[in-house]
């Protein structure tokens, strides 16, 4: 249940329905939920884990904080994790890897064109976790973990730009077109830019949302 309630908050920040300074409400999401205080409790307890929430004594439970700066410092280390695995994946790829991954880029590319957000986002989620779980590497695969869920709400709130989703997808295509060539370099090359990018585009708009 903890589990549960742990899921449904993360989607809520995740996705911009709980913003940084929010105060989360037990009793509140208690009758939203229909649980009980304890699982809540247990789940903030996790969501601390993650970085995503801060909990004190006198204030409760708020949305843990998220600045330009923040979105920056997070996404370089994300780009040389995630351009390290997409150049680990290209080395060590079979023709079922490659093809797991043509499905779910497919997959993908067809919910940008039906401008479908939130099945985009997740078809775009499975793209980079997949790449991050065949790299090859326990070590980076866990590191990555860690940070993944901060990332997850910043790359969520950068796709609300236009102009920056249609760039994002472009870059996913010139990924694939590297590891179709078994192009190592160029695909942690293309994966690097394609985070930094990103990190880039959180940061302005939280620069935006901050002066508005």
């Amino acid at each position: 249940m903890a589990e549960f309630v742990a899921d449904a908050l993360r989607g809520a920040i995740v996705k911009g329905e709980l913003n940084p300074g929010d105060r989360i409400v037990e009793r509140t999401l208690g009758r939203e939920l229909h649980v009980s205080r304890t699982p809540i409790r247990e789940a903030l307890k996790l969501l601390r884990a993650d970085g995503l929430v801060e909990i004190s004594k006198n204030r409760g439970a708020r949305v843990t904080g998220y600045s330009s700066k923040d979105a920056l410092d997070l996404f370089q280390v994300i780009a040389a994790l995630e351009s390290l695995a997409a150049a680990n994946f290209a080395t060590r790829m079979t023709p079922d890897m490659l093809g797991r991954l043509e499905e779910l880029h497919a997959a993908m590319v067809a919910d940008y064109h039906n401008r479908n957000l939130d099945a985009y986002f997740a078809a775009n989620s499975a793209v980079h976790d997949y790449i991050v779980a065949e790299c090859g590497s326990d070590v980076l695969a866990e590191s990555h973990g860690r940070l993944s869920l901060r990332a997850r709400r910043g790359r969520y709130m950068a796709i609300m730009d236009a102009a920056r989703w249609r760039e994002a997808v472009g870059e996913h295509q010139t990924l694939m077109v590297a590891l179709r060539a078994g192009d190592a370099a160029k695909a942690a090359e293309t994966w690097r830019i394609h985070l930094k990018h990103t990190g880039d585009a959180v940061a302005r708009a939280l620069d935006e949302a901050a002066t508005s």
